[in-house]
Parts: C-alpha cells; structure tokens; sequence
C-alpha cells in the first residue's frame, strides 16, 4: 500500500492550487493522509480526488474544516495514530506512545520540520510542510510503503 502523507499546506496563502510535484506524488497513492493546517476545506476536495483521504484539524484551521483533532486508523494491518501538534521535541516518542498506546506509527505536522524517527517500540514522522518550508531547505511531502501491517519504506520526498 502507498500511503503519501501532508501537513501544513496553509491554503490559500501557500496552496492556491495542488503543486504539480505533490501531484506526483500523489498520483498511485492508495491513501492520502493530511496531518492538519489544511486551512481551507477546499484542499480536502483536491487531496480527496486523487485516493482516500483521512485528516486531523490543525491549530490553523477553522470550523470549516471539518476533522477530529486526533485520528487512529489501521492501514493494511499497520496501527496509526494521527495529531497536528505533537508538542516539543524532548519526550516526543514517550508522550506519543501513552497518547496512542496501540499505534505502529504517529503521523504528525505543525513543526514544517520532517522527521522519521523511531523508539520505545514506535516509529514517529513528520512529512514537513510542501508549501511552506519555513528553515527547511525543501518543501517536502511524506511516502509511506505498507506491506501486511509492516512499514517497509517511509521517505521524505523534496518537492521543492
């Protein structure tokens, strides 16, 4: 299963429109995951039209975009859990495992900063923000590789 994951797209100051290499990316995705600031329901309906789409309300989004603030989801047999702000770095790993004590994996945004990171019997990951690369030198989007309940491949793809 290909799982590509967003966050922080800040539509429409930074997403007018699905940039053409997220569109890459997109195209064969077999799930589409949005870890929040999505900003504007509209880029739901863009994400939405290329495969599956689950996603949790960022601390940018209003009420228009309609998400619960966290999500847990299994992906061909993988537990994940879903939250925008995982908060600071130092006792990420521990407070996500008691946050979702089931989860394989935590998807998370709000830092525009990407991370693939593992411990404590859990994997963490940040895609990074395609839009808004803030001190990042890319904008970057998340590819996940599912294969019956095992992560095989996680990538951080630039598409910028």
């Amino acid at each position: 299963m290909r799982v590509v994951v967003l966050s922080d797209t800040h539509a429409p100051r930074r997403w007018r429109s699905c940039p053409p290499r997220v569109a890459e990316q997109l195209r064969g995705a077999d799930v589409v995951l949005h870890a929040g600031d999505v900003c504007v329901p509209s880029v739901l309906e863009e994400l939405a039209a290329y495969a599956p789409l689950h996603v949790v309300k960022g601390n940018n989004d209003g009420p228009d975009v309609v998400a619960p603030e966290t999500l847990e989801l299994t992906l061909d047999g993988l537990r994940i859990g879903m939250i925008h702000d995982s908060g600071p770095a130092k006792g990420r790993l521990a407070r996500m495992r008691r946050r979702f004590p089931d989860a394989d994996l935590v998807v998370f945004g709000h830092s525009h900063i990407p991370l693939d990171e593992s411990g404590e019997c859990l994997r963490i990951f940040n895609p990074g923000s395609p839009t808004d690369r803030r001190r990042q030198p890319h904008g970057t989007v998340g590819v996940l590789t599912i294969d019956d309940g095992v992560l095989t491949r996680a990538d951080i793809v630039p598409v910028t």
